[in-house]
């Protein structure tokens, strides 16, 4: 399987249980992979024969500013599913991890992983 992956990528945020959560939004880190559906982009370098990953942020973004999230597991599902949706992939991994949130831990996150992989 080919994947596609998107490291590092910040987004900020209200997300979190906490009032002092929801006060300002946080930066989030996702780490994210993409486990491609059969292509032929290697062959025809054509981006509509691949996942284009401009419009995975694009949907991202424009998908979590028009929803709350106390946890990030619930984010997690949520774009786990965005891209599994409307992008069509068989297979995903994605890392959240909320950044300098606690005193004397430098991340905090998790991972999940849905789909399957051949």
């Amino acid at each position: 399987m080919d994947i596609i992956f998107l490291h590092e990528y910040k987004l900020a945020l209200v997300i979190g249980v906490y009032e002092w959560e929801r006060r300002l939004p946080q930066t989030v880190q996702l780490d994210i992979e993409i486990g491609l559906p059969p292509s032929r982009a290697g062959e025809t370098d054509r981006v509509e024969d691949t996942i284009d990953y401009g419009k995975v942020i694009q949907a991202i973004e424009a998908s979590v500013q028009q929803k709350h999230f106390d946890l990030l597991e619930a984010l997690a599902e949520h774009i786990a599913h965005l891209i599994r949706t409307d992008f069509k992939a068989p297979w995903v991994r994605l890392s959240i991890t909320k950044l300098g949130m606690l005193r004397h831990i430098k991340r905090v996150g998790l991972t999940i992983e849905r789909g399957s992989r051949p």
